[in-house]
């Protein structure tokens, strides 16, 4: 539940976690809405640690911006339900009360649903056993409690269902050694790999905390079959520390691709036109020592050591090799484009047939084999 003054006024961290959701949340039910509308079906979005709606400065959080994207598009509004839940009654009843004031809400076929209940395994049995129809499912608790394996897994088991969550990591850091929380803590990585992350986090050096707790995470979520997980980092107003990550899981390797054009869009920073995927307040700190690490120089000697000697299209480079890394498909065709020029690689068709300045998804790329005299060199070196 959320502390007292939590929706006193919004943050610009808090309006790029809603605008992600909500952009998200768009792209998926059209996406989805495809192959549901023909069979007659609805598609859902669930929110069970919802909110008033509104902070107390006004602005709208996540559940009306959901709401409001689905009003607005005709081919939504027969077609969603929507389930919003939150612990606290006084919020529940003040999200209903925002819910009912929104324009054009009875345009909806489905009445909005708002519950006022603690989440725990009383929610994650009746998810367990049902057919979820395909769902959109944020998770945003203020801590931990509620948050665990069971719960995402209860709706990502099903067909067409994504899944985006509030990975506090600061309650969490702090968590894994504190053992009043320790059962918390279990249900969120599973008891196993959290034993054996404390172990690890007793001997590894502040700086290097987070990527392994993030990273036992991702595992943990890959184990349920979310084979692609995204992590949008939010660092605090200093920008030295890592406040929060939101969390995106996905089965599907299309949803994995929307949702990191987004979160690139919505990133604080870029290097080299590739995105830092998180939002730093203060992003300007160290400018320089960012520019120093070229993350394109290091994209092309990875394509030229993963698929020497091979031929592929463009988007199947992207597909084999994209998951787990930064860059997204204007990243490769910008450095595709370059290789070809310095004739580290073959296009087909090549570029004399192409309009100027592209790389379509279809042209087909010959990497030369280990050991040919255009083998990698970074361009400090050339």
């Amino acid at each position: 539940m959320r502390t007292g003054t939590f929706f006193d006024e919004s943050t610009e961290q808090s309006r790029i976690k809603a605008t992600i959701v909500r952009d998200y949340f768009w792209a998926w039910a059209n996406v989805i809405l495809s192959t549901v509308r023909k069979r007659g079906g609805c598609i859902a979005y669930i929110d069970l640690f919802a909110g008033p709606g509104r902070y107390k400065d006004g602005t709208k959080s996540t559940p009306l911006l959901v709401l409001e994207t689905a009003i607005a598009d005709p081919n939504m509004r027969g077609h969603i339900v929507t389930l919003f839940n939150d612990a606290d009654g006084e919020n529940a009843a003040a999200l209903q009360k925002e819910i009912n004031a929104l324009p054009g809400i009875k345009k909806l076929k489905y009445k909005p649903q708002v519950e006022a209940e603690e989440v725990g395994d009383n929610i994650v049995a009746l998810f367990e056993e049902k057919n979820l129809i395909p769902t959109f499912f944020f998770v945003d608790p203020w801590g931990y409690k509620g948050l665990s394996l069971g719960l995402i897994n209860s709706v990502l088991k099903n067909w067409g269902c994504d899944c985006i969550f509030f990975f506090n990591y600061n309650r969490i850091n702090m968590g894994l050694g504190n053992e009043a929380v320790e059962q918390h803590m279990n249900v969120l990585f599973g008891e196993e790999r959290a034993n054996k992350l404390r172990d690890k986090l007793a001997t590894l050096p502040p700086n290097e905390r987070e990527a392994a707790i993030v990273e036992a995470l991702s595992e943990a979520l890959s184990e349920l079959g979310a084979n692609y997980v995204l992590p949008f980092c939010f660092k605090d107003e200093s920008g030295t520390r890592t406040s929060h990550h939101l969390v995106f899981a996905t089965k599907h390797p299309l949803g994995y691709r929307i949702m990191k054009e987004i979160m690139a869009k919505h990133s604080s920073e870029e290097h080299q036109g590739v995105a830092s995927f998180g939002y730093c307040p203060a992003s300007t700190i160290h400018p320089l020592l960012f520019e120093l690490n070229r993350p394109l120089d290091d994209l092309e000697g990875m394509l030229l050591d993963e698929f020497a000697g091979k031929t592929l299209t463009t988007v199947e480079i992207y597909d084999r090799h994209n998951v787990g890394l930064p860059y997204t498909m204007k990243n490769y065709k910008a450095v595709l484009k370059n290789m070809e020029e310095q004739g580290l690689i073959k296009a087909d068709p090549p570029c004399a047939e192409r309009r100027e300045g592209t790389f379509a998804d279809k042209v087909r790329v010959t990497f030369p084999k280990k050991g040919k005299k255009h083998a990698h060199r970074s361009r400090h070196e050339r």
